[in-house]
Formats: C-alpha cells, structure tokens, sequence
C-alpha cells in the first residue's frame, strides 16, 4: 500500500481505481452565471445544478503531481504538470458531478490520453505555475493547440485564514464536494468517472486576476462582480474509468 493508498477512501460504487494523482494549489474561483449560458453546451440527458436557484461557473487553476496509473509507476514528462479548467455543476439521476467546457494541461502526452480515454475536452498549453511569497501562486496559461479557440489565464492568488472543511448545506460545499465527473464522446454518448478523496482542506482566497479569456467558448464575458473564492493546498485522489449512463 503506498502513502496515496493509505490517506484516499474508496470510490462511491466500490470498483477498482485506475487512476492515482495528487492536485496542488487549486484556486477555486466561481462566478454565478446565467442557466442559459451553460444549458445549450450540455448533454439533454444531464441536469443543470443551481445553488439556491442559480448556476455557477468556475475557473480553477492548478498543478498535478505524481499521475500514474494503477500497478505502474509515476513516469517523467506525464505525472507533474500544471492543469486550468473551465467547468459547471450537473446532475444525472441524482447524482452530482462536475461538467468540463475545457482543460488545458501542460504534457502533450496527458492531454492525448484524457482525450481518447476519458472523453473529456483537454488542450494543450504553454503553462508556468510558480510559488511567490507569503504561500501564494504566480500562474499562467496560454493555450496552443491546433485547432481550438485561443484561451489565456494569468493571475496570482493565495491562500487567507486556516484551513477547515466545508459545513454540509454552504456554498463552499456544493462547489467542491462532487465525487464524479461527466463528458461525452464525438458520438454524443456521455459518460460518468467516478473520483475518490478526503475532503477538501479549504480556506478562504484572495486573487489578482490580470487576464482571464477561458468563457470565450462559451461567447460569454466573466461579470464584473467579484468571483467567490477558496484555495486548497493538496489533496490526493483516485479515479475510475468511466462508464456510460443511460
């Protein structure tokens, strides 16, 4: 059993991980956004999530470490780089997960892989994620795959106050605490992958957010209010391979 092993409970439906990896400095930044925004890019067959009656959409910006998959070790060049994701919140016959609009990643050879694998729309990208003083990140990304819409993200955030959980029923919860994800393939037919970790280790954010392009897919323009934000420093996780939903 190795140290990843020991600290990440099982996944929900009790099938064998395939996956491992460790997610470092995540900028969980959110912004409400219009239901309509988001409906028409996603499958009929999954539901919109709304906290209180509104969507969100977020930014999150971070870097993997230690990418492996099971019985194999981590292998140069495919387990540490940084990852940007532009996502909302669905739900499929009661169950909540995470919808991505897209992933950037910095290994040309991870991006192919999720592709293929996992169904789920990454890209490749120039990126650079840097620690700066007083525990906070310096991050960019650009993205330079063939064929995709430009997409920049450059911005430095840290991390405010202690570390806690999320109270069950708050916001920070619902954004955060979602054990599965759903994508779909180039024949329509959609997918869940289930995900397993402890939870999350949050605090509260502060960002400088000097360039972000990443809704340009969506035609929408990020809004002028202030982003709701939290920080997580680590975690650890397994993940399942995906199966198809009905």
């Amino acid at each position: 059993m190795t140290a990843v092993d020991a600290v990440v409970p099982t996944l929900a439906h009790g099938g064998p991980w395939v996956l491992a990896m460790g997610w470092h400095d995540l900028l969980f930044a959110h912004w409400r956004v219009p239901w309509e925004v988001v409906r028409g890019q996603i499958p009929a067959v999954l539901e919109i999530d709304e906290f209180e009656g509104e969507a969100w959409l977020g930014v999150v910006p971070f870097r993997m470490s230690g990418v492996r998959p099971r019985f194999a070790p981590s292998m140069p060049g495919l387990s540490w780089f940084p990852e940007l994701n532009l996502r909302t919140y669905v739900r499929h016959e009661g169950r909540a997960g995470v919808w991505f609009f897209s992933l950037d990643a910095a290994s040309r050879v991870a991006v192919r892989i999720a592709r293929a694998t996992f169904h789920l729309p990454y890209f490749d990208a120039r990126m650079s994620c840097r620690q700066a003083d007083g525990g906070g990140v310096e991050y960019e990304s650009v993205r330079i795959h063939r064929g995709a819409p430009g997409a920049v993200f450059k911005g430095s955030y840290r991390p405010r106050g202690p570390t806690c959980a999320s109270r069950p029923g708050s916001l920070a919860h619902w954004l955060t605490e979602r054990y599965c994800l759903y994508s779909e393939d180039e024949a329509g037919r959609v997918y869940r992958g289930d995900v397993a970790h402890g939870p999350w280790p949050l605090q509260e954010a502060e960002a400088s957010l000097e360039r972000c392009d990443m809704t340009r897919l969506l035609d929408w323009e990020l809004p002028k209010e202030p982003p709701h934000l939290l920080f997580a420093r680590d975690i650890h996780v397994r993940a399942s391979w995906p199966v198809r939903v009905a």
